[in-house]
């Protein structure tokens, strides 16, 4: 007989809707720019909303969350809806790069939690949150030709390796799930801000002298 799965509070999957909600926007954007049909932009916006999800479940042990339930794809596939129906002038400019950061930073978070809620050791799960906040965007950037989010100057992968880090070593430390969620989540959204006003990076390798 299979262990029974862990139970995950019921706040959890909002969260996990409100991010892959953000990611899917972005894809299917990725896919619009480049004047492609709309079955394209739900390719795009399920691939990179899930991506990140489904290999961090795959790698925890855990049922691929949007092939369980319903709701993910649907939330993919109405934000490409969305892209698909609403002009091009409402998505230019940084408003879509600020609710990624906040995306990004909230799914680290909840990738993290989720794979210490299936027992993964502390450093293991806090991975597992950045898998879960870049794989997808990793995805993206690989089907649509572009530079991919990991061969970027600017923080990003940073940014939600702090979030996830955080959250891990908050609850690890004692505190509970409420405040360490959204205290991680605000620091890894905070450094991915910064990086975005202050094209902040890390030094980049020099080579030997």
């Amino acid at each position: 007989m299979l262990p029974p799965l862990p139970i995950i509070p019921a706040a959890a999957p909002w969260l996990d809707l409100a991010g892959l909600a953000v990611f899917a926007a972005s894809g299917a954007l990725a896919a619009a720019k480049r004047g492609q049909t709309i079955v394209t932009l739900c390719f795009f916006a399920l691939i990179t909303g899930v991506g990140g999800g489904t290999t961090r479940d795959l790698l925890i042990g855990a049922p691929v969350f949007w092939v369980h339930d319903a709701r993910a794809a649907t939330v993919c596939l109405t934000m490409a809806g969305v892209i698909w129906v609403t002009p091009e002038r409402w998505w230019r400019g940084a408003a879509l790069d600020w609710f990624d950061a906040l995306g990004l930073a909230a799914y680290a978070v909840f990738g993290a939690f989720k794979a210490t809620v299936y027992g993964v050791p502390p450093v293991p799960a806090a991975v597992m949150g950045v898998v879960s906040a870049c794989v997808g965007g990793i995805i993206r950037d690989v089907l649509a030709g572009e530079p991919s989010i990991l061969m970027r100057p600017e923080l990003y992968v940073t940014a939600a390796a702090l979030a996830s880090a955080l959250y891990v070593a908050l609850t690890q430390s004692g505190v509970p799930n409420i405040p360490a969620a959204p205290i991680a989540a605000t620091a890894g959204f905070l450094l991915r801000a910064a990086a975005m006003r202050w094209h902040l990076g890390l030094p980049a390798y020099r080579g030997r002298r």
